[in-house]
């Protein structure tokens, strides 16, 4: 099997994808798509902040991010650009227009697993699996 993240982003790559996989023997088995409300998802995406030497992640509100050093290296840490909530938001809207559609999508065809990304990381890892 093939695990694919982020791929495909619009419905006409979904139906390429669909076209290609059929023209192998393949098809779609599963379709995970983690529901988290969009103010959340804002504050968990604006909330990131990265290793500059090891690249390590950090959540806003932890020690690390307070210190502004890397418990692991020491390194300095540092937000990307794209990931403020202004970038955030403005991500959001291209998904919402472009990469939504695809959950009735895939919905239609019987493939979507839906899972709830406000439970607890375990919770949500179980389902996954």
């Amino acid at each position: 099997g093939i695990i694919l993240d982020g791929f495909p982003r619009s419905l006409r790559q979904a139906e390429a994808l669909d076209e290609a996989l059929v023209q192998q023997g393949q098809g779609i088995g599963r379709v995970i798509y983690i529901n988290v409300p969009e103010d959340e998802l804002v504050r968990r995406l604006s909330g990131r902040w990265v290793c500059r030497s090891c690249q390590s992640p950090y959540q806003s509100g932890c020690a690390e991010v307070t210190k502004g050093k890397c418990s692991r290296c020491q390194g300095e840490l540092y937000q990307r650009p794209d990931d403020t909530p202004e970038t955030v938001k403005e991500r959001l809207k291209v998904y919402f227009s472009k990469t939504a559609p695809l959950i009735e999508y895939y919905r239609s065809k019987g493939k979507l697993s839906e899972i709830d990304g406000m439970a607890e990381i375990s919770e949500v890892t179980k389902r996954i699996i």
